[in-house]
């Protein structure tokens, strides 16, 4: 027996909306998201936001523990430090395995960030910023080491709202981006693992960028 497909349109847009207002800093860190507000603010139904809420913390974006709603987690300036150290070895990987190679989802991922709209939310450019470091990871062709990044990829994606203010102008986020790409493409590899240990190796404290 063929079971009917639910439709899931009213629970990826909620997901979306959330999604967007806590990647912009609009929703801070710590903030609870309990499910009885969220459907009386949004008019749907609280399976619909369970649903959506399930989905965040699936991805990363929320957490939820025993009895408590789901909320917006508090990436510190120690926990993004160490995330950098993890990182780094993860990216020198990637630079001597892809170095000398043009990648395509990275460079459409950088085109698609330089094309948005000057008042786009910030969650656009952090999602085009993820989806370019993961198509340089994917073109490895490692499915063990894009397991492990992707376990990185939640408090990455969390860490890049505290860079909403200093990079009020994209362009300067674009302009490093396409120098490591660059320095990938061309090579040669000690320049290419170079360019990722200094994209990767910024402070997130008084120079926070990435």
């Amino acid at each position: 027996m063929t079971l009917p497909l639910r439709p899931v349109s009213t629970v990826g847009a909620l997901a979306d909306a959330l999604r967007s207002r806590v990647l912009s800093g609009e929703i801070p860190p710590g903030t609870a998201l309990p499910e009885q507000e969220i459907a009386a603010s949004y008019g749907v139904a609280r399976p619909t936001v369970r649903e959506a809420l399930a989905s965040l913390v699936n991805e990363g974006v929320l957490r939820r523990e025993r009895n408590r709603s789901a909320y917006v987690p508090e990436v510190t300036l120690s926990d993004l430090d160490d995330l950098m150290y993890v990182r780094r070895p993860l990216e020198d990987l990637m630079a001597q395995a892809v170095v000398g190679q043009t990648v395509a989802g990275a460079e459409a991922a950088l085109h698609r960030m330089g094309a948005l709209p000057a008042d786009a939310p910030w969650s656009e450019t952090v999602a085009e910023h993820m989806v370019l470091h993961q198509a340089l990871i994917e073109a490895v062709g490692s499915p063990r080491l894009e397991r492990l990044y992707g376990v990185l990829a939640s408090e990455t994606r969390l860490g890049l709202v505290r860079l909403r203010e200093v990079y009020k102008d994209r362009e300067v986020l674009i302009r490093e981006h396409r120098e490591l790409l660059d320095a990938i493409a061309n090579g040669p590899e000690e320049a290419a693992r170079a360019a990722v240990a200094a994209h990767l190796s910024h402070s997130w404290g008084a120079h926070e960028h990435q």
